[in-house]
């Protein structure tokens, strides 16, 4: 069985650009049900089904699976209406690794870090371009963000 444990934040400035080379990710849904999701990503010519199933807000039950590139490109054409696309680089900081994404499309402007955790209570050293911690808002789950892009938000309190 797998496990995913990780932790979301917004990112402030640009400094974790020069960290990292970004890559390519595109991403739609299959079902984006709060309790669990399915998914198909294409990240060059690697391809994967993910299945994903909410147990607490840092923690999923996460099982993926290798595709053909070649069906992953037909379901996100034929069956994924809902999609997200992103550059996300990878950055090493204190021994642990971040995943920034930086969204484009209709999610353009929000970036987000991701980092993976042994357990919830694993105790990490913060990156100085890190930002407020989203863990908890299931808006900022690439699942939600693919049916409710970030451009529909109400950003007029910003």
């Amino acid at each position: 069985m797998g496990m995913e444990i990780e932790r979301r934040f917004l990112v402030r400035g640009d400094s974790w650009r020069a960290l990292g080379e970004p890559l390519v990710y595109r991403q739609g849904y299959l079902s984006v049900d709060p309790a669990r999701t399915v998914r198909v990503r294409v990240v060059g010519d690697r391809a994967w089904l993910t299945i994903k199933a909410k147990i607490t807000d840092a923690s999923r039950y996460e099982f993926e699976y290798d595709l053909p590139l070649a069906d992953a490109q037909t379901m996100l054409d034929a069956l994924c209406p809902m999609q997200v696309q992103k550059h996300r680089t990878r950055v090493a900081h204190a021994g642990m690794t971040w995943e920034v994404d930086e969204f484009f499309g209709a999610n353009a402007g929000l970036v987000l870090a991701e980092i993976e955790l042994p357990d919830e209570q694993t105790p990490f050293e913060r990156p100085d371009w890190l930002g407020e911690e989203v863990t908890a808002d299931s808006r900022f789950t690439n699942a939600w963000l693919a049916d409710h892009p970030f451009s529909s938000w109400d950003h007029s309190s910003e």
